[in-house]
């Protein structure tokens, strides 16, 4: 397989499939009838898995990884289903930090394309199936799965975990989970099963009661983790991964009790080596020191609040970097935008990236200092040249936009 070949089949796979990632809600396809059938297709490799599912809204991907670094300290081969990529497609399945092996991937899409034509799956249902099949294949001890969009019909869904959890809840795709809060934490309860434990890190009553609920009607053992106390760091530096650590603590209290062996300094350097470990990156991510560089991925108005709240405690002269997609709405973005800071607005280049002159009118309301770019790179730039090495810059708003940024300068660190 050369190359060449690689790209190809990785093309194929995007444009053969409805991709919620570039396409938005028209690639969605709610309901586990499709995944049920393509995992049959290739003989159930995750009724073969011990999986543990993590779930919510914001979060789930630094838990899973925080989470997969402490097994793996302990020595354990994990497995680590997460999504989206931010630069490259073998990023969202990993085996103790190191990602899909690319022959995999091109032998399982030429698989993919003799399936039976009344199978007919989304993007996310080929990449699940084939993250069930990589683990099963390569014998992971353990395999940790991070729910893709909601929980009760999502295609990652179709696992019988030993282990759920739900970081949080927040308003987030409403076009597809419900306007309320009530509705969305109904469809992540759904990843709730029967007699599994299940870990909430939600601080708020009405998400924990839904799930309580829930957990009852399964009989399901419910723990809130946001009642562990905490004293361990990590080295993912958001001030909101103090909420995950304490969902992470909860897990592995859990999997002890299911007779795994994590000791306490296992859990100390797993959290303080999660970056090292997993290959993290994205959830406030130093990338240079002079000036302060740092981007992150949070793009709901819950995950953008505590971001920019933690910009706002950083007494330098800020120069923000952001992007956003169709669905987002600008005009509460608007509100909690960072104080003391020139902003750079661009369109991410992806199908649902916004442009910023759509939004313009909004900007100039704002009454804040702004300029807008045709790309992602040319506004860092921009930023970079007008920053001094005292200043901070922020690249966010989308996944796409640090997917952008990451990959056009991460060689340059």
């Amino acid at each position: 397989m050369t190359n060449d070949q690689y790209q190809q089949a990785v093309d194929w796979l995007f444009q053969q499939a409805p991709n919620y990632q570039t396409q938005g809600i028209k690639a969605y396809k709610p309901g586990l009838d499709n995944i049920k059938r393509l995992c049959a297709f290739f003989g159930n490799p995750q009724e073969k898995l011990a999986c543990i599912h993590i779930g919510g809204t914001n979060g789930k991907g630094s838990t899973s990884n925080m989470l997969a670094s402490v097994l793996q300290e302990a020595g354990y081969k994990t497995g680590l289903y997460n999504s989206p990529h931010l630069i490259d497609f073998t990023e969202r399945i990993k085996i103790n930090g190191e990602n899909c092996d690319r022959e995999f991937v091109y032998d399982f899409i030429l698989k993919l394309k003799k399936l039976p034509e009344d199978i007919q799956p989304s993007f996310f249902e080929f990449t699940t199936v084939m993250a069930f099949e990589y683990f099963y294949q390569k014998k992971v001890d353990y395999a940790i799965i991070e729910v893709g969009l909601g929980g009760r019909l999502d295609s990652t869904n179709i696992i019988k975990p030993i282990l759920t959890a739900v970081t949080n809840v927040q308003l987030d795709h409403q076009n597809i989970l419900g306007d309320t809060i009530a509705q969305i934490a109904f469809e992540k309860a759904g990843i709730i099963k029967k007699n599994i434990p299940v870990i909430s890190g939600d601080h708020t009553d009405e998400v924990k009661n839904i799930l309580r609920e829930k957990a009852v009607a399964e009989n399901a053992p419910f723990i809130d983790a946001s009642e562990f106390p905490s004293n361990f760091e990590t080295d993912l530096k958001g001030k909101y991964q103090q909420k995950n650590i304490r969902v992470v603590l909860a897990m592995i209290d859990q999997l002890r009790n299911s007779v795994l062996k994590i000791s306490g300094d296992n859990i100390e350097k797993g959290l303080l080596n999660v970056q090292k470990n997993t290959g993290f990156i994205g959830r406030w991510y130093q990338f240079s020191n002079k000036p302060l560089t740092v981007c992150d991925t949070a793009h709901n108005q819950a995950g953008l609040e505590e971001v920019f709240a933690q910009l706002n405690e950083i007494d330098k002269h800020k120069h923000v970097v952001l992007g956003f997609v169709n669905d987002k709405k600008i005009d509460d973005v608007m509100r909690i935008l960072p104080e003391n800071a020139h902003f750079y607005f661009s369109k991410p280049a992806n199908e649902r990236g916004r442009s910023p002159k759509e939004y313009e009118d909004l900007l100039q309301k704002a009454k804040i200092n702004y300029k807008i770019f045709e790309t992602v790179q040319l506004a860092y730039l921009s930023a970079k040249q007008e920053a001094t090495e005292n200043d901070l810059i922020f690249v966010g708003g989308s996944n796409f936009v640090v997917g952008e940024f990451l990959e056009k300068n991460l060689h340059c660190i």
